[in-house]
């Protein structure tokens, strides 16, 4: 199914709900106090004929700004509520999953939530993670991790891939080519195949089983 064309205001929304929710909150600000400036202050009066299109372009700024100092600083607060939100729901899942005795947790989320929990364990790595959008039930390339000026992918399987297979990794492989990243992770809940784990070797490509992630979770579970 083909995505619902967004408007202007649901993309800003959408961009802001990606930044740090006190980052959201500082646009907010920012573009109101500019803007209601920009609102309250007087237009130049223009007495030459030459000049009466500049002083309608001002004035029809003014009007805009008067409507926008409200509507922006909506967008970025809204924005940083849904940013704040999804920080806490990430937070809820890696706790959730650190303090469990085994990986079996990992099983009883969606899709959604495990490449939720994943960037959250990353996050925790120090990386600086990008959430791509590219990835859903059929997988993707999921999240794009930044760190000492190098880039990694991420694609994650969920726990319907109770097996990982060397195709996945090949497709990962040819996209960290298309776009010159340093290394890239395969994620499950399940396990990789042989020819999978032969494929990754030499590669920089790190497979991450459940097993494994489970341990990483509970290893950055502070």
């Amino acid at each position: 199914m083909a995505r619902r064309k967004q408007s202007l205001f649901e993309d800003l929304i959408e961009v802001t709900s990606k930044l740090p929710w006190w980052v959201a909150v500082v646009f907010a600000i920012a573009a109101y106090l500019w803007l209601h400036s920009v609102a309250t202050s007087e237009a130049t009066v223009v007495m030459q004929p030459g000049k009466m299109g500049e002083f309608a372009g001002q004035t029809l700024f003014k009007s805009l700004a008067l409507f926008g100092q409200y509507v922006l600083p909506f967008a970025f607060l809204f924005g940083a509520a849904i940013s704040a939100y999804g920080r806490y729901t990430r937070k809820a899942l890696h706790e959730q999953v650190a303090v469990s005795p085994d990986r079996g947790a990992l099983n009883d989320m969606s899709w959604q939530q495990f490449e939720a929990l994943v960037g959250e364990a990353f996050r925790r790595k120090g990386y600086a993670v990008t959430e791509t959008g590219g990835g859903g039930a059929d997988g993707g390339i999921d999240l794009a991790l930044k760190k000492e000026g190098e880039t990694f992918l991420v694609q994650c399987k969920q726990w319907k891939a109770t097996k990982v297979g060397v195709t996945t990794v090949r497709e990962l492989y040819g996209v960290m080519a298309a776009e010159g990243a340093t290394g890239g992770f395969v994620v499950t809940s399940g396990v990789f195949t042989d020819e999978a784990r032969a494929f990754a070797v030499g590669r920089n490509i790190e497979l991450m089983d459940g097993q494994a992630l489970h341990t990483l979770i509970r290893g950055v579970s502070v």
